[in-house]
């Protein structure tokens, strides 16, 4: 299989070494807006070279993986299914716009091409998939990060919030998923996967708090519906190179990009 990575940060480049490593990948295509970022994890690796536009390598590659952003992700989506080109999308939140996420769905269909989104940094997926084929009552994400993982957002400096400052946990957001996912593009994509799964983006009810002795990012995922009731908990250690992503996310992505070369589908 030949891939095309696009967004060498931190998913992206753990992406690409561990797909270096595996047997049915035969290349891998690389690309970065950041100068110079795709070139430099191109050389450290047996299988990878750096390009320079991804509808270039469409006409020889078998599955697009994006892990640059929502914005890089509207851009690729549409030119990825519309070729019959398979694609992994990181970036869940870009599909938050129902009109783009209906589009892209169809255009898929139509060119026999499967958009793949992995569970991410939240366990419970598995659970929530299933039990949505029943009626549904609450679907909950309450989602607590330590301070560096939302300095800088813009959502907290327009609301006066300086997450440095807080002395005890803080609820900083509570509103649904389409709002989580729009105020928080790279802090909370596991808020549009849980959308999707279940009852949407709008009756999706997502917490965001900041906990000042928080050692990990955690997501608490409560599910309630016509089989029973569900509580999921996962506490996430960020990755050591960005503390904004949980590591479990890049293990996520690694993890499907094993199952889709391996054509293994256990537990589905």
């Amino acid at each position: 299989m030949r891939i095309t990575i696009v967004g060498c940060g931190s998913i992206g480049s753990k992406l690409a070494m561990a797909a270096d490593e595996m047997e049915e990948v035969k290349s891998i295509y690389l690309i970065d807006s950041r100068e110079g970022l795709a070139a430099e994890l191109a050389s450290k690796l047996n299988k990878a070279v750096e390009v320079e536009d991804v509808e270039e390598e469409l006409y020889h590659c078998d599955l697009v993986v994006e892990a640059a952003s929502q914005e890089a992700a509207r851009t690729i989506i549409p030119k990825v299914v519309a070729r019959g080109v398979d694609i992994m999308v990181m970036s869940v939140g870009a599909l938050v716009d129902d009109a783009f996420r209906e589009s892209v769905a169809s255009k898929a269909k139509s060119c026999e091409s499967r958009i793949f989104i992995p569970s991410g940094a939240v366990c419970g997926t598995d659970g929530l998939r299933s039990s949505s084929v029943g009626e549904l009552e609450d679907v909950e994400l309450i989602t607590t990060k330590g301070p560096k993982s939302l300095t800088g957002v813009d959502y907290m400096i327009e609301k006066g919030i300086d997450v440095n400052s807080l002395s005890e946990p803080t609820v900083v957001f509570s509103g649904t998923a389409r709002e989580a996912v729009s105020l928080f593009p790279r802090n909370i994509n596991v808020a549009a996967t849980v959308s999707l799964l279940g009852m949407g983006f709008d009756k999706t009810k997502v917490t965001i708090v900041v906990d000042p002795a928080s050692k990990s990012n955690s997501h608490e995922l409560r599910i309630k519906g016509e089989f029973g009731e569900m509580t999921c908990h996962t506490y996430n250690v960020p990755s050591p190179d960005n503390p904004k992503t949980s590591y479990l996310a890049a293990m996520s992505a690694i993890s499907a990009l094993k199952r889709i070369v391996r054509n293994e589908w256990i537990g589905i």
